[in-house]
C-alpha cells in the first residue's frame, strides 16, 4: 500500500532550525526515517515537502483522486491556510496531521489548527517519532 507523506515550509530547512524544538535530524534524515518506518510496517511511502501552498495543495488532489492514505505536516500552513484545509478535506482515504514539536506548547499563534477538523487525528510533540507513530496509526486505519 502506497501512502503520501506531505512536508510544508521550512521542513527542507531542519538542519539550521532550533534542534531543541525540531530535533536533531536534517530533512534527508527524516525522509529515510519515514520511508523506513513505512517499509517496517509493509507500507511505500512517498515523502514530499514544499514551501508552496499551491503545490501541496496539488499534492492533496491527487491523494483524492488516487485514493491514497495521507500524513500531512502543514508547518506553519496548519494555521491559517483553508485552501490547504479544503484540498484535504477532498482526501476520502485516511488523513492524518503530524508536527515534530507541539503546537499547544509553543506561541499562541500555533494553538489553531485549520487541518485538525477535517484530519482522522493529530499526532504531535514526539519530534520524528510523530511520524512513525502516524504510519502505525494509518497502518490501523487503512486495515
Amino acid at each position: 500500500m502506497n501512502i503520501l507523506v506531505i512536508n510544508g515550509p521550512n521542513l527542507a530547512r531542519l538542519d539550521i532550525r532550533d534542534s531543541s524544538v525540531y530535533g536533531d535530524l536534517n530533512y534527508g534524515e527524516l525522509k529515510s526515517l519515514i520511508e523506513s518506518a513505512a517499509m517496517q510496517h509493509g507500507l511505500s511511502a512517498d515523502v514530499r515537502q514544499s514551501d508552496d501552498e499551491a503545490t501541496i495543495i496539488g499534492w492533496l488532489h491527487e491523494a483524492a483522486d488516487l485514493n491514497l492514505p495521507v500524513i500531512i505536516n502543514p508547518a506553519a500552513f496548519t494555521h491559517y491556510s483553508f485552501a490547504i484545509r479544503d484540498a484535504a478535506e477532498l482526501v476520502k482515504s485516511p488523513l492524518i496531521e503530524v508536527h515534530l514539536s507541539n503546537p499547544m506548547a509553543r506561541e499562541e499563534f500555533r494553538h489553531t489548527s485549520v487541518i485538525s477538523g477535517v484530519a482522522h487525528g493529530t499526532i504531535a510533540g514526539f519530534g520524528p517519532n510523530s511520524y512513525v507513530l502516524a504510519i502505525i496509526a494509518l497502518k490501523n486505519l487503512i486495515g
